[in-house]
């Protein structure tokens, strides 16, 4: 039978570290963001809610992304699904938002390639054209 005096070294070393990395404190950081990764420009959600979702998104209207039979609503069965109800959940919107937007080339956001004319290929076909006052809103929304 072996005696503690012959504990391989190795072993020894890993009981120091254990016994010193059990006293070391930790530091409570919070919460991890949920929205880390993703883009939020400058305007965040306020722009979003009071300019994207009005003149951009454009519930209501004939052209509009979440229209009744739309694509983006929730019924839509797309990546990008808003709630277009009566009462919005601006910050579950906001959300959709984020994951097609490109903060380092707002230019070259999905949200806005996908429905601009001649840019990126979309189902609902083109929307905008790229002198719309949708696209200069869009873009007031990164500055």
């Amino acid at each position: 039978m072996r005696s503690d005096r012959h504990r391989p070294l190795g072993a020894s070393i890993v009981l120091v570290l254990l016994v010193l990395l059990g006293g070391c404190p930790t530091v409570d950081l919070g919460d991890t963001p949920t929205d880390i990764g993703l883009c939020n420009p400058p305007g965040g959600i306020d722009y979003f809610q009071n300019r994207i979702w009005p003149e951009y998104v454009r519930p209501g209207n004939a052209n509009s992304c979440t229209k009744t039979g739309g694509c983006h609503n929730e019924a839509g069965g797309n990546a990008l699904a808003f709630d277009s109800s009566a009462a919005p959940d601006f910050a579950a919107n906001y959300r959709q938002a984020q994951v097609f937007l490109n903060c380092g080339t707002p230019m070259a956001s999905l949200l806005l390639v996908k429905p601009l004319a001649g840019i990126e290929p979309h189902g609902g076909g083109d929307i905008f054209l790229a002198s719309d006052a949708a696209v200069t809103t869009f873009n007031g929304w990164f500055q």
